[in-house]
């Protein structure tokens, strides 16, 4: 992982930052259980943060119900994702990292019911919603 983004901590820091398993997927590129996280049925106004960094990184607008365990969305906020090739687990997938603090997002995928045909499936614990005011 790139150690180049705005947001710095050590590995020390993350640790008492972080719980264990906001630290596993966040820090270590972790994946949640399905229909295990928060934020899976949670529809409410406003904008899903990076639990790192607090960055903004979806839009409640863009949030659906895709069926698949994890929170979806179908488009990030302009500039808050990078993406880099993931070839773990004997795939081929898209790994979704927050661009200000490195943050392991969870995995965006060509197969999204919207116009934008995308599908980003994040993980709940590596993000933190923000409710409209």
């Amino acid at each position: 992982m790139s150690e180049n983004y705005p947001f710095q901590r050590s590995d020390e820091e993350w640790r008492k930052l972080l719980s264990d398993e906001e630290y596993r997927i966040l820090r270590k590129q972790g994946t949640e259980f399905p229909n295990s996280g928060q934020y899976n049925a949670h529809y409410e106004a406003g904008t899903y943060n990076c639990r790192g960094c607090n960055q903004p990184l979806y839009s409640s607008e863009s949030k659906f119900d895709s069926g698949c365990g994890w929170p979806s969305y179908d488009q990030s906020i302009e500039g808050a994702i990078e993406y880099r090739k993931d070839t773990s687990l004997a795939m081929l997938r898209i790994e979704i990292i927050c661009s200000n603090c490195g943050g392991h997002q969870g995995h965006v995928f060509n197969d999204g019911p919207t116009v934008s045909g995308k599908r980003y499936c994040v993980n709940s614990a590596s993000i933190r919603f923000e409710p409209k005011n």
